[in-house]
């Protein structure tokens, strides 16, 4: 069965050495001092190794099950999930005033890595839960907050996001959900929702359903979609529970992977529910909870890798296959591990210089957030919504496939259910699809992304690189890194110089070019993670540190993303400017 080792060291680094986290003049970062965050990375360790890791597996295999409209989780769970409640753990980054420890979102991101990488499914229960409360949070009314925020933050009621109908995904505009107004200010919603994660299960007092609908006479399309809070039981004005609501699982998705989360078909019949927002302005409350829904997919990317390549990194050392051909290195057995090959090298080294860039980019991102929310820092707030979609799509992209390079690691047996390593597949593969596909997030970036604010954002980012590159060039040691992101930076401002030129004329060279370019951002923000990661390693190693090893790995890790991974981006350039003819040449009948 597989195994998980929490990176705390490497989540330190990243924290305190890159970022300089305590040094940050945000509110709560002076808090961070390294003392006190290598306490809560160990501590939360501890839960992810001993308890949630070992359940992973068990939820794969049993799934849940539904009986009599209860949902059944995996054997185990629900004892984990006191354990991870009473821990205060669903609350690291909430208000106190709602039970919370208000904790950086940084930190709450560091320990969400681990978690997920753990248990994904597991995790998703209290991570729905924190999205539905962030929602209610930023746009309810101060009743809502202290009628459910409380109970939430601590996880005694969890909380779900309901926007998929059967026959409507993406295009929320045509959903039939409908919402018919009471005397009361209240309303009675009807219809059916779909792929619903964590709709129903028995480890929560109650269940507050977040769910988007139609009030009846309202704008077509999006602009007449309304977000409304509709608990499981009803919840008395003395906070005690009620009766039930009139919402309830009708059937649960047989699925590729995340077995041990109960997504389910949530069918609403005349069922109780509050108007949270504005009415007809439901996109814009519900964004709240699906922006951080999707900082976090892309966390859970690079979790799902993180723990594919700890135990493809075993493997490789333990299993005995061929002889190096440069000599043998096991003369007393009957073969050379495997690490000792080239081509595994090659994989292991994708691997590893994949999650640790990305890790760094999601704790950059982290604090991108930290800075819009607890500093109002509007610039900061414009590059992390500019980096959501890259976060979202690119980091589950790669770190899907990155799950299948260490699968390959095992050869057949990687293909075999008893090595595990096939969950991390099957697993990884729905961070692609959900809180918006991947082609979905790489349009948000073209489309809208590139032009906010007159493309004040992106223009700033290449300057932010610029300025970088400026002052590092002259380095000892940086060389290896400030080149080729200078290289990369260009091919990427040469793409969006191509959008510019060509996407007014004809949109479709924009569109059909735009997950091309949502990966060459994404392979240009990680190299400058790693140029950053360089030069702390360097400053680290000037001192002649105890642990001057891990410096020299990362360095060397570095140096082999920026030599075979970044150069990708010059391959994406040339699909790019090819334009969308050859996309659309097809008629649709010669499909």
């Amino acid at each position: 069965m597989p195994s998980y080792t929490a990176p705390v060291k490497d989540l330190q680094f990243v924290l305190h050495e890159v970022l300089k986290a305590s040094a940050s003049d945000i509110s709560g970062y002076s808090e961070l001092e390294p003392d006190f965050t290598a306490a809560v990375l160990e501590e939360a360790g501890k839960i992810c190794s001993d308890v949630l890791a070992p359940l992973n597996a068990v939820g794969d295999k049993e799934g849940c099950s539904l009986e009599n409209g209860v949902v059944r989780v995996p054997t185990g769970f629900k004892e984990a999930f006191d354990q991870v409640r009473e821990g205060g753990w669903t609350g690291l980054d909430m208000p106190e005033e709602y039970g919370g420890q208000n904790m950086p979102y940084v930190l709450g991101t560091a320990v969400g890595e681990m978690f997920s990488a753990s248990n994904q499914a597991f995790t998703m229960y209290q991570g729905l839960t924190h999205g539905a409360a962030s929602a209610i949070l930023a746009h309810g009314t101060d009743a809502q907050k202290e009628t459910f925020l409380p109970k939430m933050v601590s996880c005694e009621w969890t909380g779900t996001m309901n926007l998929t109908e059967p026959h409507c995904g993406t295009d929320l505009g045509l959903m039939r959900t409908k919402a018919e107004p009471q005397d009361d200010g209240s309303f009675k919603l009807s219809g059916q929702k779909i792929f619903i994660s964590s709709g129903e299960h028995e480890m929560a007092d109650n269940i507050i359903h977040l769910v988007l609908a139609k009030i009846p006479g309202g704008p077509d399309g999006i602009k007449g979609v309304s977000l409304f809070i509709v608990p499981k039981f009803i919840v008395n004005e003395d906070g005690s529970l009620g009766a039930r609501n009139g919402v309830s699982c009708g059937a649960l998705e047989e699925k590729m992977g995340i077995h041990g989360n109960s997504t389910c078909v949530m069918n609403y019949d005349e069922a109780t529910g509050y108007l949270l927002g504005t009415e007809h302005k439901g996109m814009r409350a519900m964004f709240t909870m699906m922006n951080e829904a999707r900082i976090g997919v892309g966390m859970q990317g690079v979790a799902q890798a993180e723990a594919a390549y700890q135990n493809a990194v075993v493997y490789a050392k333990d299993r005995l296959q061929g002889r190096d051909v440069t000599g043998v290195k096991n003369p007393d057995g009957p073969a050379d591990p495997l690490i000792v090959h080239p081509d595994v090298r090659r994989m292991l080294m994708d691997q590893k210089s994949f999650v640790e860039g990305a890790r760094a980019f999601i704790l950059w991102g982290s604090s991108l957030i930290d800075a819009a929310h607890r500093a109002n820092d509007k610039d900061a707030d414009g590059l992390i919504s500019l980096m959501t979609p890259v976060i979202k799509g690119f980091l589950t992209d790669v770190g899907y496939a990155m799950t299948v390079e260490a699968q390959q690691v095992y050869g057949g047996h990687g293909y075999i259910e008893e090595w595990g390593m096939s969950q991390f597949t099957r697993d990884a593969r729905i961070a692609m699809i959900y809180e918006g596909a991947n082609g979905v997030q790489a349009l948000d970036l073209v489309g809208r992304k590139l032009a906010q604010d007159g493309g004040k954002h992106v223009m700033a980012f290449f300057e932010m690189i610029k300025s970088y590159c400026a002052e590092q060039k002259d380095v000892e040691g940086m060389e290896p890194f400030i080149e080729p992101l200078k290289k990369a930076s260009k091919d990427l401002q040469a793409a969006g110089m191509f959008f510019m030129q060509n996407g007014m004329k004809n949109p479709n060279a924009a569109l059909a070019g735009s997950t091309d370019f949502m990966h060459m951002m994404g392979h240009v923000c990680l190299g400058l993670m790693w140029a950053r990661m360089a030069r702390a390693s360097l400053d680290a190693l000037a001192s002649s540190p105890a642990d001057a090893a891990f410096y020299e790995t990362k360095l060397a890790t570095g140096r082999y993303y920026m030599a075979r991974r970044l150069p990708a981006t010059a391959l994406h350039l040339a699909r790019i400017e090819s334009g969308a003819d050859t996309v659309m040449a097809l008629s649709e009948d010669q499909f």
